[in-house]
């Protein structure tokens, strides 16, 4: 829906915003969440899936991480930790893991190294944008089953590619995607699909919380596990309500109806900052927002009009009026804090620059583009953000808004001019971050690889996914260093089809009830050992 009046979202807002507000008068003592259960006041538009190796959203992985085990996961510092390994070593050709031996599913069943196998084997032949981390790691249909080694009943081991080293597999395999299912539960339900269409709205895993509810756009409810086998979990329940409107958010907030709020506008965020009874947290995602250009459309099939685009776009004043907590300007797909960073790349706001550049694309009367997005918290205000801003180089855009579903289904098919999508890292490091703007092994529309970022924006880069993948096998740190340098060098002088904007961070505002809840950076927050106080 272009964005012009107030239309039908304007008014839903302004009823929605006229029940928050009459409902302020009551005392927020009668409105405080109960002790033993856990309410999240969220956006859940982007929720399309919660079998583990389909769903790959942020809020799905947010979910997916509190109802399934991995192999491994990792901490906001990056160490890889044990999850369903209590141990691993690793070799030349491949690593060897020990599970927990008294761990079990929800329903009851052992969790064994047949369920691993069958795990990752599934993840693979589904062939969903999930797998997109084990498939670029050279693991695919043909090969997976030769690859992955069931050795006894608690023994796993799985054997490196020619394109991976081990230290960046376990990365891989600490990520939700790889999560592990009941196997003996989900092949009950395979109806030739892998049971995918059951485990979409089922929980299958071996996690402290099960999936009790999902009301599409409304409501998502866990209930704990009590034989979690590291044991039951504090809160009896967790609730995950759909609140769109911050300002409802923040109403809710404040009258103790919801115990954290993660989908606040900026000027929201900020009612709370040094406010009694409330925390912030600021979350490094180690992603960003980033505007796709379809490189498949004549105009922005250019470089000139790319680059227009780029410096068309007043980051600092957008950062400022819009992003707040949410986002630092970062125009290199890499957060300046990393190693190996070149720190003197990036483009800034040069409007006349802009509009010699689109005169030199042929398009000095100007240009018209659509752009697409998710109306979510904050990518609605940045695209309007946008728009005003390349609007005064001589781009007119038509902010078109969606739900996930509509949106993500449109940038896996290729059908935008502009669309803005968001990103993460599975790893602390240049090839985490980087690597999902720089790899594209196929880019004909024939692959139909959906799964790929770049791919989706119709941008072809052979050298640089080629420099991608040495960098990625190199083992000597300082080459790396160097050849990861290359890659950002690279990506900047090929006027990228998939521009980073803003350093993305996940701002959360909690309740002081809140205790031990740790926002994690790739929004995978465990949930077990959260409590609130009375």
């Amino acid at each position: 829906m272009t964005r012009t009046g107030l239309g039908a979202i304007g008014a839903l807002r302004v009823a929605l915003l006229g029940v928050a507000l009459s409902a302020v008068a009551v005392p927020a003592a009668f409105a405080e969440t109960p002790a033993n259960q856990l309410v999240i006041g969220t956006s859940l538009a982007q929720l399309l899936s919660l079998d583990p190796h389909q769903g790959q959203e942020p809020g799905a992985q947010e979910i997916i991480a509190n109802i399934y085990d991995r192999l491994v996961a990792t901490n906001n510092d990056g160490k890889v930790l044990p999850q369903l390994a209590e141990s691993w070593e690793a070799d030349d050709k491949g690593i060897t893991f020990h599970l927990v031996k008294d761990a079990k599913f929800a329903s009851g069943n052992p969790v064994t190294s047949e369920d691993v196998v069958y795990s990752i084997v599934r993840l693979i032949k589904m062939n969903q944008a999930a797998a997109m981390k084990m498939t670029a790691a050279g693991y695919t249909k043909d090969n997976v089953e030769s690859m992955v080694h069931a050795v006894d009943a608690h023994t796993f081991r799985i054997d490196l590619s020619d394109v991976i080293t081990a230290d960046y597999l376990l990365y891989r395999l600490a990520l939700g995607n790889t999560s592990i299912v009941d196997s003996v539960e989900v092949k009950k339900h395979d109806a030739g699909d892998n049971g995918n269409e059951w485990l979409r709205t089922h929980s299958a895993g071996s996690g402290p919380f099960t999936l009790s509810r999902w009301s599409p756009n409304e409501i998502v409810i866990l209930e704990a596990n009590p034989d979690y086998f590291a044991g039951a979990p504090k809160m009896r329940r967790v609730i995950m309500r759909h609140v769109p409107e911050s300002q409802v958010e923040r109403l809710m907030l404040e009258r103790g109806d919801i115990d954290i709020a993660n989908a606040l506008t900026a000027t929201d965020l900020a009612s709370f900052k040094d406010r009694d009874g409330f925390a912030i947290q600021k979350v490094p995602t180690g992603g960003f927002y980033v505007l796709a250009m379809n490189a498949g459309r004549e105009a922005l099939s250019k470089p000139e009009v790319r680059e227009a685009i780029a410096y068309g776009i007043d980051y600092d004043g957008i950062e400022k009026a819009v992003m707040g907590l949410y986002g630092r300007a970062r125009t290199i797909p890499v957060p300046a804090n990393y190693d190996c960073v070149v720190k003197d790349l990036g483009w800034s706001y040069q409007p006349e620059k802009a509009k010699e550049l689109l005169k030199q694309a042929g398009y000095g009367d100007g240009l018209s583009l659509t752009l697409k997005t998710i109306a979510q918290t904050p990518r609605v205000d940045l695209a309007t953000a946008i728009q005003a801003s390349l609007k005064k180089v001589g781009i007119d855009i038509s902010v078109q808004q969606g739900n996930g579903p509509d949106i993500i289904s449109d940038h896996r098919a290729r059908n935008f001019d502009l669309l803005m999508p968001q990103t993460g890292s599975y790893m602390p490091n240049v090839i985490g971050t980087m690597e999902q703007f720089s790899t594209n092994p196929d880019n004909s529309k024939e692959a139909n690889n959906a799964g790929n970022f770049v791919w989706r924006s119709d941008w072809d880069i052979p050298e640089l996914t080629k420099l991608t993948a040495e960098a990625t096998l190199e083992k000597d740190p300082a080459k790396r260093c160097d050849m990861l340098k290359q890659m950002q060098q690279m990506f900047f002088d090929l006027k990228p089809a998939v521009l980073p904007m803003f350093e993305r961070f996940n701002p959360i505002v909690l309740s002081d009830r809140v205790e031990n809840y740790v926002g994690h950076s790739m929004q995978s927050t465990r949930l077990e050992n959260v409590t609130k106080s009375d």
